[in-house]
């Protein structure tokens, strides 16, 4: 018998032993599973569910102002983005670069092409700073997104964002998308 024949005869017989144990675990009320693990639970999921949506869904408690996101972005934001986000190692925050029309390679910021500012929100609690994400606290989330709508002249800079307000942030560039949900923004 060659080798090949060998080896797929091999298989053939794992194969149908490992479905005759599946069929018995069915007969024994196991279900098609091997059994291993505990159920998750929704306490177990929670710390995980951060997603924002477009209407404000599962925005946090608080607020912030541009002001108080200034410091917190000389503090924690500008070893990256530069002095006020304005650029430096990584892309520039707060830029009035215009996405120029046809070149999917430009430089897409804030300002020239996010659709929704509840995005920001959710985009900077996850993932910012990159070196320890998920470390800023829920108002500094805040303040930060407050600064950076401001200083991309998105808000005014005494307009205050909480819960109600940035999911009313009308984005410069929101009609350019074809909105999934539409219901929900």
């Amino acid at each position: 018998m060659s080798t090949f024949k060998a080896l797929s005869l091999a298989f053939i017989l794992a194969t149908g032993a490992a479905a005759g144990a599946a069929r018995a675990d069915d007969m024994n009320g196991l279900g098609n599973r091997p059994n291993l693990g505990e159920k998750i639970t929704e306490a177990d999921i929670k710390p995980w569910d951060i997603s924002i949506l477009p209407d404000g869904t599962n925005l946090p408690p608080g607020s912030g102002t541009a002001a108080a996101g200034a410091k917190v972005v000389a503090e924690k934001c500008a070893l990256c983005h530069g002095e006020g986000a304005k650029g430096g190692k990584n892309a520039a925050l707060v830029t009035d670069a215009p996405l120029p029309p046809g070149q999917i390679e430009a430089n897409k910021t804030i300002k020239n092409f996010w659709a929704n500012a509840t995005t920001l929100y959710d985009y900077v609690r996850r993932a910012m700073p990159w070196n320890a994400p998920r470390t800023l606290t829920d108002q500094e989330v805040w303040d930060v997104v407050a600064y950076l709508l401001a200083a991309n002249k998105i808000i005014d800079e005494k307009t205050v964002m909480d819960a109600k307000s940035l999911p009313q942030v009308k984005m410069p560039n929101r009609d350019n998308f074809i909105v999934r949900f539409p219901e929900r923004i």
